[in-house]
């Protein structure tokens, strides 16, 4: 197995920690779908004791997903170990990974136990996992300002325990290259029975050297690697999946061992996690952005017309761009709409929804000549925060905005089915939107970003608008979808209220 590393997705764990990117059960199992469809090994689907909400995202996804292993994060307690067993239970193939802090800073700190108190939690937890699965990971939190010493004594009891991954994670991303794949190579040495697990790391980007953290690992044993889709996660976010995997893939004379993924859907997996997250992909992000395959230098330009290779290490489409082609049109019908849905691994749960899907599809397709998958994407997204715990929802709008003049808008808009009408000024359309808003739902929420991005090319291309709302300790994330980006703006803005008032949309994951 020296030659094969696995993938281990965090996306749906890790990656919602980010402020505001909580998911919906719904929006999980799409990206899950997507991620068993890019051939990750292990999709880690989220935190099972964290609330029943998440619990039963867990097991919807265990029952669904055939072809990756699901697992669940659990502490090293009972309560979470039997919620994170009974989430996964449905599973074709399940796995829990439990963890415990072991940096002396922590263990004082945060969880006031000894050393040995530690070690007995962590390997009684890894017993307790066995009753579930024998699929079980063990991870040392804060590994990287933990103790030599005492990684090698607790890495050594959870094995003989029953562990069958042994997770390495620089928790706080403290760590450089050099020095974490010294770390992995000492412990592979000096844990007895090491060969008999597989050493896996999960590495933080908060100096900015996650991808290199986690390579440097690889190249000293480490055959698991734990990442996300776009680096998403908590504060600078993790290790990026489509950075490990082609990096491994690209420099095969340095990484003796390859991946099980199907690079082609990388590109689709990313756009589909920007959509439902509402984190936007910068770009010059690696790989995935929008300018990773595009050459303006003039000497660039002409060396890649007459060979490819003179500046490009990989190829666009090896890793999805080209996947996103042109589709659909306003003469296409509902049959190749649905089929084309299918494609992109879209499952609406009833004929009501695909008709209502196709009937927005049909209004699109009016205002827009060019139909891509990145629109349907971005459609199905709108019309599940359009129907999803609604309370608001929008009627009409009127803006006016003309220059020497205040901008103004006027909004129609249901509050539990009562309409209403909200009129309001501002220093742009936008700003006058969203006042106009608030002085009928007087929300008190405090805006923390708002996010404007083409979802494809051309001037009559939808814009994808994000708005960050925080009220009372909660942050959540609203999107909205149109070819206008003002009617886009009034969208996002009654979605993140709609979460804001729903007694089902949780607050940060940690919470």
């Amino acid at each position: 197995m020296n030659d094969r590393l696995f993938i281990f997705d965090t996306t749906l764990r890790d990656g919602e920690q980010s402020p505001g990117a909580s998911m919906t059960k719904e929006e999980k199992l799409r990206i899950a779908r997507q991620l068993e469809k890019l051939g990750v090994d292990v999709i880690e689907a989220g935190f099972a004791a964290a609330s029943p909400g998440d619990a039963d995202a867990i097991r919807t996804i265990a029952e669904t997903i055939q072809n990756s292993t699901v697992c669940s994060l659990a502490r090293a307690n009972e309560r979470d170990i039997h919620a994170a067993g009974g989430a996964i239970k449905p599973a074709k193939s399940g796995r829990i990974h439990t963890f415990i802090a072991t940096s002396p800073i922590h263990m004082e700190k945060k969880l006031r136990m000894q050393p040995d108190q530690v070690v007995e939690a962590a390997v009684k937890a890894v017993k307790l996992a066995l009753e579930y699965t024998d699929d079980v990971e063990f991870s040392a939190e804060d590994a990287v300002r933990s103790e030599m010493d005492f990684l090698v004594r607790i890495f050594d009891e959870v094995i003989k325990a029953g562990a069958r991954t042994i997770n390495v994670p620089d928790t706080v991303g403290y760590s450089i290259p050099a020095l974490w794949g010294e770390r992995m190579k000492q412990l592979i040495e000096r844990v007895p029975n090491s060969d008999k697990v597989i050493w896996s790391t999960h590495c933080h980007n908060d100096l900015g050297m996650a991808v290199a953290n986690s390579l440097a690992a690889v190249m000293n044993g480490a055959r698991q690697v734990e990442c996300t889709i776009n680096g998403l996660g908590e504060r600078a976010g993790n290790a990026s999946l489509e950075e490990i995997v082609m990096a491994v893939r690209t420099r095969k004379d340095v990484f003796h061992c390859d991946t099980r993924i199907d690079a082609t859907q990388i590109v689709p997996a990313s756009k589909l996690v920007s959509t439902i997250t509402g984190y936007p992909v910068q770009p010059n992000k690696a790989i995935v952005g929008a300018n990773a395959f595009a050459h303006e230098s003039g000497i660039h330009q002409d060396g890649v017309l007459k060979h490819r290779e003179t500046y490009e290490i990989m190829r666009a489409e090896d890793v999805g761009w080209n996947a996103n082609r042109l589709t659909l049109g306003k003469l296409s019908g509902r049959n190749a709409f649905k089929t084309k849905l299918a494609e992109l691994g879209i499952v609406l749960d009833s004929e009501e929804a695909l008709n209502t899907a196709f009937a927005r599809f049909k209004d699109l397709a009016d205002k827009k000549r060019e139909i891509f998958d990145e629109d349907l994407q971005a459609l199905v997204s709108d019309e599940g925060y359009a129907t999803e715990h609604e309370r608001f929802k929008l009627l009409s709008m009127k803006v006016c905005s003309e220059t020497g003049e205040v901008p103004h808008a006027q909004l129609v808009f249901t509050d539990d089915g009562a309409e209403k009408q909200a009129a309001g000024e501002g220093s742009g359309p936008v700003d006058a939107t969203f006042k106009a808003l608030e002085s009928v739902v007087n929300s008190g929420a405090t805006l923390l970003l708002y996010s404007v991005n083409n979802i494809t090319s051309g001037t009559d291309a939808q814009g994808e608008v994000t708005v960050r709302l925080a009220q009372d300790g909660r942050v959540v994330n609203g999107q909205g979808a149109d070819t206008d980006i003002v009617v886009a703006s009034a969208k996002a803005y009654l979605h993140a209220l709609n979460k804001l008032h729903s007694k089902r949309e949780r607050a940060h994951p940690q919470v």
